[in-house]
């Protein structure tokens, strides 16, 4: 964040920020709209005159998790107290504050502000009540538009790569997941804002952008004329906005793998060859109990249409196992398509229970020692193609966009196409800059590779 504006106190922001992409861009935006209010971040909660919590509420006992750092904070703030330091305030956001709302201020009552994950853009205004200790201290209205419309246009940037929101919220249901409850009806963005906010992101010297969305690739926001842009025409718009090489895209739905979608992954460029495609099981019968509206033998000929176009992609997955009713031989057709795909990367999780979701009351629950045993047996599968993928990745000269420093001396970090980390050394000065490099070898999570003598 920059300074502080001139005549301003100084206050010191904390966010803690759960879960997915989607929380870290929403953090990045709530602290670029406390930035006018003279907010700079720090690290410590204890320095914090402002502390925000922005929850995620997919795994099991988010909430509990959320209660148990709020004790935390509300001691933090009582020692401040006692060193005649301000009272620093407390809030909650993203999707554990949608979901409990006013629970969490009867809960806790040190909590001072609950705001869901899309209106914290309302967060100066709850400061202010806050303050004058009166007025509502709740805001959890869906409504994205607004949202956007009120952030700022400047946005800070911390390196060469950034998280763009493009779309929000999810029409899919699937019988496990919180997530349209707590984000709301699917919406898209305009495609000319985030243009916008893509051109700004790229005069800050960013290089590459993951376009985010709960079903990024069900895209479908308006243009200047009213047409319909689809997430393939977006990234191709994207694609000519100079200095932005690279572009990426998450998290994507089976069935919303359209055919122009599928050709711009074999014709663009900068649209990077590796595609997270969750399919969660590879059981027809268990993807029905899901209600994710595919079936394994779809989600493989997806698969198979997009290696035609972009033969050298990459696939990562997110995988539930424990699912309720759950069988071994269900569990043993989730390994057989994972043996299928033959996957770079992946998540995989056992089932957690949320209440309010159509699988929390499911008969069948499966016992946590046989979920535990199932998980660990598709991981050591998973583990192993990962591995396998990044051994084979030696002696292939893959283009590099250095993003940091290295531990060591004159040693700087970037990232494959694949999305790997590259370690390389003797390469100061690179960052920022996408370099060919010759990988010498590769480990479960990261690559090794040294500058080709040209180059360097």
């Amino acid at each position: 964040m920059t300074d502080q504006p001139t005549g301003q106190p100084s206050k010191r922001l904390f966010i803690k920020t759960y879960g997915c992409q989607m929380n870290v861009y929403d953090s990045e935006r709530m602290a670029d709209v406390l930035r006018p209010l003279g907010y700079a971040a720090t690290d410590r909660p204890e320095d914090a005159d402002f502390v925000i919590l922005n929850t995620c509420h997919i795994r099991e006992k988010a909430a509990e998790k959320v209660y148990s750092e709020l004790g935390r904070l509300k001691a933090i703030r009582a020692e401040r107290i006692e060193q005649g330091l301000p009272r620093s305030t407390i809030a909650v956001a993203g999707c554990v504050a949608q979901a409990e709302g006013q629970e969490i201020i009867r809960r806790q009552p040190a909590v001072d502000m609950v705001v869901g994950p899309q209106a914290y853009h309302q967060i100066p205004e709850l400061l202010a009540r806050a303050a004058r200790d009166k007025g509502e201290r709740l805001a959890a209205a869906f409504e994205a538009e607004a949202k956007f419309d009120s952030l700022p246009a400047d946005r800070a940037v911390k390196g060469v790569t950034a998280f763009l929101t493009v779309q929000e919220g999810c029409d899919k249901f699937c019988s496990f997941c919180v997530v349209p409850y707590t984000r709301g009806a699917e919406w898209s963005r305009p495609a000319g804002a985030i243009l916008d906010e893509a051109r700004a992101l790229a005069d800050k010297g960013v290089r590459e952008v993951t376009l985010l969305g709960q079903n990024v690739n069900a895209y479908d926001g308006t243009g200047a004329d009213g047409s319909v842009w689809t997430l393939a025409k977006l990234a191709r718009a994207i694609a000519e906005i100079p200095g932005l090489d690279r572009i990426r895209y998450t998290t994507s739905h089976p069935n919303d793998m359209s055919d122009d979608l599928i050709a711009a992954h074999g014709e663009l460029d900068a649209l990077m060859p590796y595609l997270h495609l969750p399919v969660q099981s590879g059981s027809d019968r268990i993807l029905r109990l899901m209600n994710r509206k595919h079936s394994a033998d779809s989600y493989l000929k997806v698969i198979d249409k997009v290696r035609v176009a972009r033969p050298d992609l990459a696939i990562s997955g997110d995988f539930i196992v424990g699912f309720p009713g759950e069988t071994e031989r269900d569990f043993e057709d989730t390994m057989n398509l994972v043996r299928a795909v033959n996957h770079a990367s992946a998540f995989s999780f056992r089932y957690s229970r949320r209440p309010g979701t159509p699988a929390a009351a499911m008969p069948g629950q499966v016992p946590d020692e046989v979920a535990e045993d199932r998980l660990q047996r598709l991981q050591a599968l998973l583990f192993e193609q990962q591995t396998t993928f990044n051994a084979s990745q030696a002696g292939k000269t893959l283009n590099v966009l250095f993003e940091k420093p290295g531990r060591h001396r004159d040693q700087a970090i970037g990232r494959s196409p694949y999305l790997q980390s590259v370690h390389v050394e003797d390469a100061k000065g690179l960052i920022g800059r996408i370099v060919p490099v010759k990988i010498t070898s590769g480990q479960q999570n990261s690559l090794a590779g040294e500058l080709i003598v040209e180059t360097a």
